[in-house]
C-alpha cells in the first residue's frame, strides 16, 4: 500500500510518497482501507516537530479518516469486515490503509459518504464539547467565532445555532465571510479590515459577547476577550495564528469572565459516556440537516503536500479532503 511519509521534521514539501507493506490488526485493533482522510491544522505541526505529541519518525501525517474495515484483530466485537467507518487517529491517516484502536472508530451514518465522514469527527466534536460540555451555550447568547470560515469555525456557527444562540462570524476577508452567511452567521466581522472591538461593540449594543470560539490566538485573542460580557466564556481552542497570546488577568476579574481550555483528545479519552452522548446529538443534528461539512476542494493522496500548503497558508475555507 502506499503512503505519504514524513521521514525528516519539515515544511510539506519534505513529505514522501512511498510503497509500505500492509499493517495487521494486532488485539483490539482493527486495519481500515482508506477512502478519504481530511487535512487538520495539527497535521501541518506535527510533521515540523511542533505539535504537543511528538510520533518517532518515519511517520504518515493525518489525524481523519472515512473507510471501509479491512481487517479486525482479537478481542474486537463491535466492528467487522465491511463496515463503513470513520475514525479518528493522532497520525497515520494519509496512507491507502491504516492500522488504529477499534475504540477510535464510529460507525459512518447511513446517509453521509467517505469524503464528509473524513471532515466531520474531529470539527463537530471538538466544538460540540466546546460549546456544550464547556461553555454551556444557552439559547439567546451571543456567540463569537473567531476563525469562522475553517472547518471548527464553521461547526462552531452550525453548531451555535442548532442551540439558539446568535452567532458573530469574525475572518480575515470577504469572500470567507460569505462561506459564514450561508452556514448560518447572523452577522460578520472582517478584522483585516475592521476595528474588532468596535464592531462588536456596535453588534451587541455595547454588552458584549457570552462566549468566545477562539482557535485562531495570536492578535485577535485580547480585543475579543476585552469585549466579553459579564459572566462570560472564552473557549482556548488552538492557535492557527502561530503566536499564543497572553491575556492580562484582570480583564477575567473586571468582567466575571472564564478562559476555558478545550483539550478534545483528552476528553474522548478520559470521559467516554460524554463522548458518546456527544457523538449521538451530533449524528441527531447531522440527520436533520443541522449540521453540513464543508468541504472546499480534494486531493488525490499523493497531493498532500499542496493541501498542506493551502492549511498552513490558512487558505483553507471548510476542510480539504484527500481521495485515496
Amino acid at each position: 500500500m502506499k503512503a505519504v511519509l514524513c521521514k525528516q521534521f519539515g515544511p510539506p514539501e519534505t513529505l514522501v510518497f512511498e510503497d509500505l507493506p500492509s499493517p495487521r490488526a494486532g488485539e483490539g485493533e482493527v486495519v481500515i482501507t482508506v477512502k478519504a482522510a481530511s487535512v487538520n491544522f495539527p497535521d501541518v505541526l506535527i510533521i515540523q516537530n511542533k505539535y504537543q505529541f511528538k510520533p518517532p519518525l518515519p511517520f504518515s501525517p493525518g489525524s481523519e479518516l472515512a473507510g471501509v474495515v479491512k481487517e479486525v484483530g482479537a478481542g474486537v466485537k463491535a466492528f467487522r469486515p465491511g463496515d463503513r467507518v470513520m475514525a479518528f487517529t493522532t497520525y497515520g491517516a494519509f496512507a491507502e490503509e491504516v492500522k488504529t484502536e477499534a475504540s477510535r472508530l464510529l460507525p459512518l451514518p447511513e446517509k453521509m459518504d467517505f469524503i464528509q465522514g473524513a471532515a466531520f469527527v474531529l470539527t463537530y466534536a471538538t466544538t460540540d464539547h466546546a460549546l456544550r460540555d464547556r461553555a454551556a451555550l444557552a439559547a439567546g447568547e451571543t456567540l463569537l467565532v473567531l476563525g469562522a470560515s475553517g472547518g471548527v469555525g464553521l461547526a462552531a456557527i452550525q453548531i451555535g445555532k442548532a442551540l439558539g444562540a446568535r452567532v458573530i462570524a469574525c475572518a480575515s476577508s470577504d469572500d470567507k465571510l460569505a462561506v459564514c452567511r450561508e452556514h448560518g452567521a447572523d452577522a460578520t466581522i472582517n478584522y483585516a479590515t475592521e476595528d474588532l472591538r468596535e464592531r462588536i461593540k456596535a453588534l451587541t449594543e455595547g454588552r458584549g459577547v457570552d462566549v468566545i470560539y477562539d482557535a485562531v490566538g495570536g492578535p485577535y485573542t485580547e480585543p475579543a476577550f476585552r469585549s466579553i460580557a459579564w459572566r462570560g466564556r472564552h473557549l482556548v481552542v488552538g492557535f492557527a495564528a502561530g503566536d499564543i497570546p497572553k491575556l492580562p488577568l484582570n480583564l477575567a476579574l473586571l468582567k466575571g469572565a472564564s478562559v476555558v481550555g478545550v483539550f478534545w483528545g483528552d476528553f474522548a479519552r478520559r470521559e467516554p459516556a460524554r463522548f458518546a452522548d456527544s457523538m449521538r446529538q451530533l449524528a441527531k443534528w447531522y440527520a436533520a440537516g443541522k449540521l453540513r461539512p464543508h468541504v472546499s476542494e480534494t486531493f488525490p493522496l499523493e497531493k498532500a503536500p499542496e493541501a498542506l500548503k493551502l492549511m498552513a497558508a490558512r487558505k483553507v475555507k471548510g476542510k480539504v479532503v484527500l481521495i485515496t
